[in-house]
């Protein structure tokens, strides 16, 4: 039995993200004064008396059929309900009862599970005495401050007597690859993932920026466990004027921070622009193992097989930081390709967790630095006519994989020159097998200190 699940529901701007954070003691989804922020549903986990469950926060609700993203959010609210065990209905206790509330009300009726009212903004007497008027819709409720954490200690007491518990822990699977897509606005990320889930889990509109907040998916391949983000569209800094898509960008580069492997979807018509370069620096900074997916390859008219070297080739020319990414092309529309990328991804994942052993560098270091192309152990500095010895190289970490070379002598403050650090990473990719993965190598340099006469 896996742990409980509590979906938060209820209008736009009542404070659902706010609660949510102040439930799961995060900052997962964005919270502020412009409605409609949260989009998709977004997870957390939640502690409460030695036991945990999880909790959804949802779109807020308009349920309007002639707009594609209320209609959508109303389909992953609804989504989100049929799965919970229980239900957190957020009103607003300062705007008092509205009728979209009372569209609700009717609704939840009709779900056949518990519903507890969270009657927020009840941050005084007055307030909270006003919010009782939200009994009348025949559920519990309980007047909250999600901003202040008033009366939220009172709301976990009541779900924790309703929840049922799983018996046993969950046997540990081992360590889960964290997966981030990211991407251009509209480039088509959510209906990749839409793909390999085999699931409507995130809206997926023609809108650009549909995908506001990071969503985090828990699934399995084969005996493998992933966890999977979809990021934000990152726009530039110049086009992301309102506040929840200045958000979206912050939150799109904490994402990547603590993903394992990126996936980067490059649109096949638009080819690859300044944006996806910088977007896929984002990730390179990150430590990401990087995957290039170019998407919408259906719709190229000349699909022969020079297209897709030449594709290739100019994505490289824009991508020279990326020279050692695989390029895939596929199609989410008709799902060419798209079950290639998994494998690929754990690929990526077992070589940046790669660890080489002593005796193994000790060999490569003999045949790639000490022999004539790296001058006997002696490597090219920055300065002009200096040359650096390199002593020797160990491996300092994983995730993604740090090496060290140690040298002596050279002149002045110069290093290794990058030629040289290029060459020897070249080499370290090419025996061990460090696939779509990058690597970062240091120096330390010890200098030649004369004796004075």
């Amino acid at each position: 039995m896996s742990q409980p699940l509590v979906a938060i529901i209820g209008r736009p701007n009542v404070g659902k993200s706010t609660l949510f954070n102040r439930l799961t003691g995060s900052r997962r989804s964005i919270v502020g004064d412009e409605p409609g922020i949260t989009r998709d549903r977004i997870y957390g986990e939640v502690e409460w008396r030695a036991e945990t469950f999880d909790l959804v926060d949802t779109g807020g609700i308009v349920p309007d059929d002639e707009a594609v993203i209320p209609a959508n959010i109303f389909k992953q609210a609804d989504f989100a309900i049929s799965q919970a065990q229980a239900i957190v209905w957020v009103v607003d206790a300062r705007a008092g009862v509205t009728p979209l509330d009372e569209e609700l009300a009717v609704h939840l009726r009709s779900v056949g599970k518990p519903v507890y009212i969270a009657a927020n903004k009840s941050e005084s007497n007055e307030v909270e005495d006003e919010a009782a008027e939200f009994y009348r819709f025949g559920f519990e409720m309980i007047a909250v401050s999600a901003e202040h954490g008033t009366n939220v200690g009172d709301l976990l007491d009541l779900l924790f007597e309703i929840l049922e518990f799983p018996d046993e822990e969950p046997e540990d699977q081992g360590h889960a690859i964290r997966l981030a897509v990211i991407g251009r606005p509209n480039v088509g990320k959510s209906s990749i993932i839409n793909r390999i889930l085999g699931e409507e889990r995130v809206i997926v509109s023609p809108i650009a920026g549909t995908t506001r907040d990071a969503i985090d998916t828990e699934f399995k391949y084969g005996e493998q466990d992933f966890v999977l983000i979809d990021t934000a569209g990152i726009r530039r800094k110049g086009k992301t004027t309102e506040m929840a898509e200045k958000l979206s960008v912050i939150m799109a580069r904490k994402a990547l921070e603590r993903a394992d492997v990126a996936v980067l979807v490059v649109d096949a018509e638009e080819g690859v622009t300044h944006l996806d370069a910088s977007i896929a620096g984002y990730a390179l900074d990150s430590g990401c193992s990087i995957i290039a997916a170019i998407n919408k390859w259906d719709l190229i008219a000349d699909k022969d097989s020079g297209s897709v070297s030449e594709f290739e080739r100019e994505f490289r020319r824009k991508m020279k930081f990326l020279e050692w990414a695989p390029v895939i092309t596929t199609s989410a529309l008709k799902g060419q390709r798209i079950g290639r990328l998994l494998p690929l991804v754990e690929r990526a994942n077992q070589a940046r967790n790669l660890r080489i052993r002593t005796s193994q560098l000790n060999k490569f270091f003999e045949e790639t630095v000490m022999q004539p192309k790296g001058g006997g152990g002696y490597a090219p500095g920055k300065g002009k006519g200096s040359r650096l010895n390199v002593k020797f190289i160990t491996q300092a970490g994983i995730r993604p994989p740090i090496f060290v070379l140690f040298t002596s002598g050279g002149k002045g403050k110069g290093g290794l020159h990058f030629s040289y650090l290029r060459y020897i990473e070249n080499q370290l990719r090419d025996t061990f097998d460090f696939f779509a993965t990058p690597i970062r190598l240091k120096e330390r340099n010890k200098r030649n200190k004369r004796k004075r006469k």
